[in-house]
């Protein structure tokens, strides 16, 4: 069962809030949160990065590993320039409220998971909404906790931010300084329209490559054929099958309705291939694949140096 006990995310505070610079605070540090406050620490050495983690050993490991400067409890963050809300998205709607009515008035606080329909709903009446910005930075690896936190993340990467119109001008500005200095590109978003979105371009590709590790896991009984047989095409489309079943769970559930309907036509294009070839219709098959290939355009043109081309001709 996925712990979301507000209690677990607290940890005896163990560094002074008197340190010179803006304060920092990331609420669960793994790869995101993570990620943010080393580029934080990067650009902006004089802050002080404040941790506070369900999981105390993660707490220690970042410490260790130079991610946050000290662990600390929801009592300080009046004392809070930013929040990091980076805690499963199951959590984050317990999360979330609770670090709104524990800021002061100029902290800004923002949530990175990947829904945006129930945490704006979370938060949609809370008396400091205008301090919230809801976010999800399209970034990410396959792997999880302190250690999966690594710099640059986010360089060139969009951020999608939801109802900008509810966090106050003064706020947002801070907020948009700091990821535009991390290098994301900005972009605006219903939360309806991102979860729908969001649906077809990332969670089915989890689901795909957790699918598509059962299958050969229960197909290829001997682990060593796997090892041997597998090359960079399977390790690549099986990749995302490494990813926290923790994480994943809670975003499946909050975003039931438009997975289902992402599966739905994807099932129907996998069984249309497989009538193809039951039928043994080559020519359709190509024309099939032929005409998907443009995908390898359209992602081009989302690349780094296409982007930075883009924002110089502008």
């Amino acid at each position: 069962m996925i712990e979301s006990n507000l209690n677990k995310f607290q940890v005896p505070a163990s560094f002074p809030l008197e340190r010179v610079g803006e304060r920092i605070f990331v609420i669960g540090i793994g790869l995101i949160g993570g990620s943010m406050v080393l580029d934080i620490k990067s650009l902006r050495p004089e802050a002080t990065i404040f941790g506070i983690d369900s999981n105390e050993s993660h707490l220690d490991e970042a410490i260790a590993l130079g991610v946050i400067d000290a662990g600390s409890t929801f009592d300080d963050l009046a004392n809070a320039d930013f929040v990091i809300v980076s805690v499963p998205v199951d959590a984050a709607l317990t999360v979330l409220p609770k670090v709104l009515d524990a800021i002061g008035d100029q902290t800004i606080v923002f949530e990175v998971g990947s829904t945006k329909i129930p945490i704006c709903e979370a938060v949609s009446n809370h008396p400091r909404r205008r301090n919230f910005i809801a976010t999800h930075p399209i970034a990410g690896t396959e792997f999880s906790g302190p250690s999966a936190a690594i710099t640059g993340l986010f360089q060139g990467k969009t951020n999608i931010i939801c109802e900008v119109e509810r966090t106050s001008f003064k706020l947002q500005e801070k907020a948009l300084d700091l990821f535009k200095q991390m290098g994301m590109r900005i972009r605006y978003m219903d939360p309806k329209s991102h979860d729908k979105h969001i649906a077809y371009v990332s969670h089915l590709s989890h689901i795909s490559a957790f699918m598509l590790g059962k299958t050969v896991i229960e197909k290829e009984k001997h682990e060593q054929d796997i090892f041997d047989m597998a090359g960079s095409g399977f390790e690549s489309t099986v990749r995302l099958a490494k990813s926290s079943p923790a994480m994943w769970t809670p975003i499946f559930k909050q975003n039931r309705k438009q997975v289902v309907k992402t599966l739905e036509e994807y099932i129907s294009n996998l069984t249309q291939f497989k009538d193809l070839l039951v039928n043994e219709d080559y020519d359709a098959i190509f024309e099939e694949m032929e005409s998907v290939n443009r995908i390898k355009e359209i992602l081009n043109g989302m690349s780094p140096s296409t982007l930075k081309a883009e924002a110089v001709n502008k």
